[in-house]
């Protein structure tokens, strides 16, 4: 028999779990919510020092609750952030217990039953908020290699937690990106690795991306009209924020590579796909240079063109002949630091709802199983459904779903 029993449990006190319980309580639902660590944990623990977020202050918001900042245009480092969820949890004032961690979740008679050590919780629905970024993805391409350190983005912290020598960065995503020019300010020689990418521009004809992004409704496509491309945005909010470009890296001196095919006795071997990732990179960035371009001129809007930002630097040597392999001990590579995101771990819930790659079945964060509901994933139900200012309307739904089944 279960120790306790609730109306509906939310697992993850994150920004998607904080805002699942506001929700609920808006509708007088009973319910309970559990974190394996602290409030935030991820943003305490699996984030770098001198990370700043994506996107500008003006954007940063949570369900009737505005981030306080004194430059909206500006980006807000990972305490900002933290301060403001916990000031969040503060406002919702939700029913949480932290510091305990769901180590498997099944079904019963009347709904699940969630385990935990010395106890378990019986409740009629779930809602399993424990957002995108669960398990670091490491490929094991250099796990033989004698002294080399090497750390996934999710635990590097600076420069100086590394050792001397080179630093060669594998993932040129928006992490891979912003950790490499903080290493370039450090004055480490750099070696990025450079695979598919969507680059887009920081901010065009005056405005940010994001704001493009709402202006034009794109942030509130819907998942059953999303690409096949499953890349997120390489963008900064470092130093005020500014659109990544590979070819300026190179002219500060990072050797750009293509994407690490093996590894043996510390020789890398390099695909012949640089140049083909660039161009795509760039090609995605004109292209949504172009949709501006095109919405602005439908709608008659005041919004003065910007030449520059089609501005292309020369192609770099390692460009224009990319290497094919790169000898770790002769290029002084004393670091690795693996860029290369993130995948989901549910494998605690012991019920047919996830597909053979282990991702959750559900329709807008509704799974299959009633009762069962998903909340902070990537394209949950929009484009923004994993944005701050996003999981509200998806809490908001599922939450109206949960009230209908009473």
């Amino acid at each position: 028999m279960p120790d306790e029993a609730i109306d509906t449990l939310v697992i993850g006190g994150g920004q998607a779990g904080l805002t699942m319980s506001h929700r609920l309580k808006q509708r007088g639902i009973a319910h309970l919510v559990l974190e394996r660590r602290r409030i935030a944990e991820r943003w305490r623990s699996e984030r770098w020092d001198g990370l700043m977020f994506q996107f500008p202050n003006w954007s940063v918001r949570l369900p009737e609750f505005a981030f306080p900042h004194s430059d909206p245009d500006g980006f807000s480092d990972t305490a900002a952030i933290i301060a403001f969820i916990e000031d969040y949890a503060n406002f919702v004032a939700p029913p949480i217990r932290c510091g305990v961690e769901v180590t498997a979740l099944r079904r019963d008679a009347t709904g699940f039953v969630a385990e935990m050590a010395g106890g378990s919780i019986a409740a009629r629905n779930v809602v399993v908020a424990t957002g995108p970024y669960q398990r670091p993805l490491r490929p094991e391409l250099l796990d033989e290699h004698p002294g080399l350190f090497q750390v996934h983005a999710s635990s590097y912290k600076n420069p100086a937690q590394l050792p001397d020598g080179a630093v060669l960065v594998v993932g040129a995503g928006a992490s891979g990106a912003q950790i490499t020019e903080e290493l370039i300010r450090a004055g480490r020689h750099v070696f990025l690795s450079v695979g598919r990418h969507n680059r887009l521009p920081r901010r065009y004809r005056g405005r940010d991306l994001f704001w493009w992004l709402a202006e034009m409704g794109v942030d509130q496509t819907p998942v059953e009209q999303r690409g096949p491309s499953r890349l997120l945005p390489v963008i900064s909010g470092a130093h005020g924020g500014h659109t990544i470009d590979f070819r300026r890296f190179a002219a500060d001196g990072v050797t750009l590579l293509g994407r690490i095919a093996a590894a043996r006795d510390g020789v890398l071997e390099i695909a012949p796909d640089l140049t083909t990732n660039i161009g795509n990179g760039d090609a995605y960035y004109a292209t949504f240079l172009g949709i501006v371009d095109d919405f602005v001129a439908a709608r008659g809007l005041d919004h003065p063109g910007d030449p520059s930002a089609r501005i292309r630097l020369p192609d770099p040597p390692c460009l224009t002949a990319p290497l094919d392999t790169i000898d770790l001990r002769a290029e002084r590579v004393g670091s690795v630091i693996w860029a290369t995101g993130y995948g989901l771990d549910l494998s605690w819930i012991d019920i047919p709802v996830l597909d053979a790659d282990g991702a959750p079945r559900h329709h807008h964060g509704v799974s299959d199983v009633p009762g069962l509901y998903f909340l902070g994933l990537q394209w949950l139900s929009k484009m923004k459904s994993s944005f701050l200012s996003g999981v509200g309307d998806d809490a908001a739904a599922l939450a109206d779903h949960i009230a209908a089944r009473r």
